[in-house]
């Protein structure tokens, strides 16, 4: 296992390799963690961060307004922020058609494993979070959907809440590009109904309903997601389904992101107190 360190803040940035027997390679994922760390015998909670469609585990530490953001946040509630890798278009599912593409596996299983052997950690759901944007939302609440045992809070920002295109705001060749890459994962689409039944986010609002994870969602009103937002918000409302949900002026961006964030993590300050993990 090898990590190099960043210093010039509180927080200190270490980089995990992480070897994934299931996908059979090394994937990567930054840890930072809170300057309160070092010198302490004390465990801290985890908040899982995922990154969007084409990035990687470096996007939210190089791509947030302000590059010390992810810092800050860890310095000021305390927590270990981890930002795994999730490959350029896997949407965080095991894939039963591409066995180069089981990022539910190796997020739930092999991540969680070794960053919990590795550091001082709650290593119970109690003390465990996730949360991302765009494909990364997806992941969020997708794998908190189907591990609630590990998770007590999710948070999604402009997250790929359906994975119908259909319904996205955007040019009919991205549609059909992203189409493609859903087929090439999971099959053709299904006729009638949602095309993926059991991986968009939408179609498990009954496995929501029957988990306790606290979800917080936003979305900005000019997002090309702000209808599969809306659709999960009426589902989850329609359900009596607990959670906080928030539009807010903003597009699909980073500038949109950057602001999302901090809320986000108010929101999970809250739960790891009334858990007892801070």
């Amino acid at each position: 296992m090898g990590m190099f360190v960043t210093k010039g803040f509180a927080a200190r940035v270490d980089t995990l390799q992480v070897q994934s027997k299931v996908m059979q390679k090394v994937i990567k994922a930054a840890v930072v963690l809170p300057d309160a760390y070092k010198g302490s015998t004390k465990t801290f909670p985890v908040i899982y961060l995922l990154h969007g469609g084409t990035g990687n585990y470096r996007d939210w530490l190089s791509k947030t307004d302000d590059k010390l953001l992810l810092h800050k946040l860890a310095d000021q509630y305390q927590v270990i922020i981890v930002t795994p890798d999730g490959g350029p278009m896997s949407y965080y599912f095991d894939s039963q058609l591409d066995k180069a593409s089981q990022y539910e596996t190796f997020i739930t299983k092999e991540l969680v494993q070794q960053v919990d052997g590795t550091y001082r950690t709650i290593n119970n759901r109690k003390g465990r979070i996730i949360a991302g944007l765009s494909m990364g939302g997806h992941g969020a609440l997708y794998l908190s959907a189907l591990h609630p045992d590990l998770y007590c809070a999710a948070g999604s920002m402009s997250g790929v809440a359906d994975l119908n295109t259909a319904i996205w705001h955007v040019p009919a060749d991205f549609a059909k590009s992203r189409d493609q890459n859903f087929e090439n994962l999971l099959g053709p689409k299904k006729e009638g109904g949602n095309p993926y039944p059991g991986y968009s986010v939408v179609t498990l609002v009954d496995k929501i309903k029957a988990n306790d994870v606290k979800l917080i969602f936003d979305c900005g009103s000019e997002d090309i997601m702000i209808e599969p937002n809306r659709e999960l918000h009426k589902l989850l409302t329609e359900a009596n389904v607990p959670h906080d949900y928030i539009e807010r002026p903003g597009k699909h961006e980073w500038p949109y992101w950057s602001k999302a964030v901090p809320f986000q993590f108010l929101f999970f300050y809250n739960v790891l107190k009334a858990n007892g993990a801070l």
